[in-house]
C-alpha cells in the first residue's frame, strides 16, 4: 500500500524545501510518534495516516487539475488563470504537517472568489541600449541603477542591453495565455542568502544571484504586496558584456564622448566584480586607467623618484614570481658568454641594473670557463634615488663580494643617470687603460628599456649611437612582443588588452609561476600580488598615459629588427644551445607546462601556450 501511493507522497513533497523537509523530518523525530503514519512521508514530514492515503492522493488529483486548467477557455478559463497567477505571486504558502487538511483547505479556496489583487510595482530594469539608439531609463529603484549605455549609432562595440529581471506580474489583465505550471510552494524558513549560485539548465549554465529578498520580509510581502523579486545574472553573458563594456568605453574615449564614457566606465565595476580569477584583475586594472583618463586623474611619472625606488622593489617581486626575467637574463647572459669566449678582459654595460639579479649568473659561468675568469667590469646604470643615497654603488659592493668567494677579478662603477639618453661615449671607455694591456671586450645589455626611449623624439637614435660609439662586440636587447605604440588609442587598448589577459593568465594558471623548491610563504603571496601591481602599473600607463609620460611603448621583434638594422646593427643568431638550455629551464618551474619556448630568425621567445609575451633578440655592429 505504502509503495503503491509513493508518487502521491512525491508530489507533496515537491512543494517544500529540501531544507524545511529536514527541518520538520528532525522535530517529528524529536517528538512523539503517531500511530499509523505512512513512513516515507513522514520522513519528509507529512503526517498522513496510511488510512487516508487512498483519500489524500485523490484529493492531490483534483488539486493538480484544478490549478492546471487555467487557460482552458472562456470567461471562466480568464479567472481560474487569473486566480492561478494570484497564488503563485501574491500568496506564501507553507507546507503543513497535516497533509489532508491542507489539500482540503486549497480545494476550498479554488471554489472561492479572489481576493482583490493590489497593482503590481514597476519591476527593476537595468540600464540599456534600444536598437535605435535611445537609452531605456530606469523604471524604478532596482538592484542595479546603471548608467546609459552609449549610443549604438556611433560606437562600434556598443553594448547589447542586459535583459529585465524577470518578475511574476500580479495583474492577469498585463499577460497572455498562460502555459499551465505546477507550483513550488516553500515552507517558512529563517535563513537566506544575500549572494549565491545557482545552475541552470542541468548545469549548462552558471549563473549568480546577485541579491535576494531578505527572510524577514517574507511573510509582510505575502501580505501587503508581491514578493521581491530575485535578480540573477549569467556569469558568461556578464563576461561578455565586460569586454564589450571595455571596448565601448574606449571607443568613447578615442572619439572623445566623455559622457558616454563616463556611463561606459561605471558598469566595469559591477560586470568585473561577476568573474574570477585573471579577467576580474585584468578588468579591474583596465577599468581604472580607463577611469584616469576619463576623468584626467594623471598616475605619478615614471621618471619621478619615488616611482622609480617602488618600480624597481615591484621588478624584484616579478622576477620572483614568474620565468618572464629568469627567461630575458638566461638568454642574454648565454649570447654574452658565447661571445667572451677565449677573452681575458671583459666589460658588460647594464642599461637597468637594478638589483644587479642578472650577473651572479654569468659570474659563475666565467669562473668555470676553462683557463681561469676574465678580469670582469661592470658598469650599472640607474635612476636617482628619492633618499640621495648611492642604491647603485650598494648593488656593486654585493656584486663584488659574491666575484670575490668565486675568484673571480671584479671591477664595478655606477653611472646615474635619468634617461639612457644622457649618457655620452667616453662615460662608458674605461679610465686610464693600459696601451699595453689587452683591449677590453664590451656587450651592451638592455632588459625592457629600450622601448621607454620612444617617448622622447631622437633619443632611442641618440643612444644607438652611444653604443656604436663604443664598438661593442654584442648587443642583447629584451623586449616585450607586443604593439603598444602605433595605430589609434582603440587599437592600442584592444592589443594591450589581449597581451596582458594572458600575461595575467599565465600567473594565474602556472601557479604563480614558482619554482619547485620556492618556499610556501612565497608561493602565490606577497611574489604574485607585487606581480600583479607590476603589470597593472604598465596598462594604466599604456591606457592613461599619452605624449611624453606614455613610457610603456612595447613594439615587436619585426618593428625592432627594422630599428636596430637602420641604425647600423645586424642580428646574431642565438643557436640552438639558448634554446635547449631556456627550455630546461621553465622546467624548474610549477605549471611550467603552459609557458613554451620558440626560436623565431635566429631569435627566442618566451610566451603562455600559443602567444609570445617577451622576445630576446642579440645584435653586433655591421660590416661597413
Amino acid at each position: 500500500m505504502k509503495r503503491e501511493y509513493q508518487d502521491a507522497g512525491g508530489s507533496g513533497g515537491d512543494m517544500g524545501s529540501s531544507k524545511d523537509k529536514m527541518m520538520a523530518a528532525a522535530a517529528a523525530g524529536a517528538g512523539e510518534q503517531e500511530e499509523d503514519l505512512d513512513e516515507l512521508l513522514a520522513a519528509l514530514g507529512y503526517k498522513v495516516r496510511s488510512s487516508d492515503m487512498a483519500d489524500v492522493a485523490q484529493k492531490l488529483e483534483q488539486l493538480e487539475m484544478a490549478m492546471g486548467m487555467g487557460g482552458a477557455g472562456g470567461a471562466g478559463g480568464t479567472a481560474d488563470d487569473g486566480f492561478v497567477s494570484h497564488l503563485a505571486t501574491d500568496t506564501v504558502h507553507y507546507n503543513p504537517s497535516d497533509l489532508s487538511s491542507w489539500v482540503e483547505s486549497m480545494l476550498s479556496e479554488l471554489n472561492a472568489p479572489p481576493p482583490p489583487l493590489p497593482p503590481a510595482p514597476p519591476a527593476p530594469r537595468l540600464a540599456s541600449t534600444s536598437s535605435t539608439g535611445t537609452s531605456g531609463g530606469a523604471a524604478g529603484a532596482g538592484y542595479f541603477d546603471l548608467p546609459p549605455a552609449v549610443d549604438s549609432s556611433s560606437s562600434t562595440y556598443a553594448l547589447k542591453p542586459i535583459p529585465s529581471p524577470v518578475v511574476a506580474s500580479a495583474d492577469p489583465s498585463t499577460e497572455s495565455v498562460r502555459e499551465p505550471k505546477r507550483m513550488r510552494t516553500g515552507c517558512g524558513s529563517t535563513s537566506s542568502s544575500s549572494s549565491s549560485s545557482s545552475s541552470m539548465d542541468g548545469g549548462r549554465t552558471r549563473s549568480s544571484v546577485v541579491e535576494a529578498a531578505p527572510p524577514a520580509s517574507q511573510a509582510s510581502a505575502a501580505a501587503n504586496g508581491p514578493a521581491v523579486p530575485v535578480v540573477v545574472m549569467d556569469t558568461q553573458e556578464a563576461g561578455i558584456r565586460l569586454v564589450h563594456a571595455l571596448l565601448a568605453c574606449a571607443e568613447a574615449v578615442q572619439q572623445e564622448n566623455f559622457s558616454a564614457a563616463d556611463a561606459l566606465v561605471k558598469q566595469i565595476p559591477m560586470l568585473a566584480s561577476s568573474q574570477g580569477g585573471a579577467m576580474r584583475k585584468v578588468a579591474a586594472y583596465f577599468g581604472e586607467a580607463l577611469a584616469r583618463r576619463v576623468y584626467r586623474v594623471r598616475p605619478t611619472p615614471d621618471n619621478s623618484l619615488l616611482d622609480a625606488a617602488f618600480a624597481d622593489l615591484l621588478h624584484a617581486h616579478f622576477y620572483e614570481s614568474c620565468p618572464y626575467l629568469k627567461f630575458a637574463h638566461f638568454t642574454a647572459n648565454q649570447a654574452i658568454l658565447e661571445a667572451f669566449a677565449g677573452c681575458r678582459r671583459v666589460h658588460v654595460v647594464d642599461f637597468g641594473i637594478k638589483q644587479g639579479m642578472q650577473w651572479p649568473a654569468l659570474l659563475q659561468a666565467l669562473a668555470l670557463r676553462p683557463g681561469g675568469p676574465p678580469s670582469f667590469r661592470l658598469t650599472g646604470v640607474g635612476p636617482p634615488q628619492p633618499d640621495e643615497t648611492d642604491a647603485l654603488q650598494q648593488v656593486g659592493w654585493k656584486l663584488a663580494q659574491f666575484a670575490h668567494t668565486i675568484r673571480v677579478d671584479f671591477q664595478y662603477r655606477g653611472l646615474v643617470a635619468a634617461t639612457l639618453a644622457d649618457l655620452e661615449p667616453f662615460m662608458l671607455q674605461p679610465d686610464g687603460e693600459d696601451k699595453d694591456d689587452e683591449p677590453e671586450v664590451i656587450a651592451v645589455n638592455s632588459v625592457f628599456e629600450l622601448h621607454r626611449l620612444l617617448a622622447q623624439p631622437g633619443a632611442l637614435e641618440k643612444v644607438l649611437g652611444t653604443v656604436r660609439a663604443v664598438r661593442p662586440r654584442i648587443v642583447t636587447v629584451v623586449e616585450q612582443e607586443a604593439n603598444h605604440n602605433s595605430g589609434t588609442f582603440l587599437d592600442r587598448f584592444t592589443k594591450s588588452l589581449h597581451y596582458y589577459s594572458t600575461m595575467f593568465d599565465s600567473l594565474e594558471g602556472a601557479g604563480t609561476g614558482q619554482s619547485a623548491d620556492a618556499s610556501p610563504a612565497a608561493s602565490g603571496g606577497t611574489d604574485q600580488v607585487m606581480s600583479e601591481v607590476y603589470l597593472g602599473r604598465q596598462i594604466c600607463n599604456v591606457v592613461a598615459c599619452e605624449g611624453a609620460e606614455r613610457t610603456e611603448r612595447h613594439e615587436t621583434l619585426r618593428q625592432w629588427r627594422s630599428r636596430l638594422g637602420g641604425a647600423g646593427f645586424e642580428p646574431v643568431h642565438l643557436g640552438s644551445n639558448a634554446y635547449k638550455q631556456a627550455s630546461t629551464l621553465l622546467a624548474l618551474f610549477a605549471g611550467g607546462d603552459g609557458y613554451r619556448v620558440e626560436e623565431k630568425d635566429g631569435c627566442l621567445t618566451l610566451g603562455w601556450h600559443t602567444r609570445p609575451l617577451i622576445a630576446t633578440s642579440a645584435w653586433r655592429i655591421a660590416a661597413p
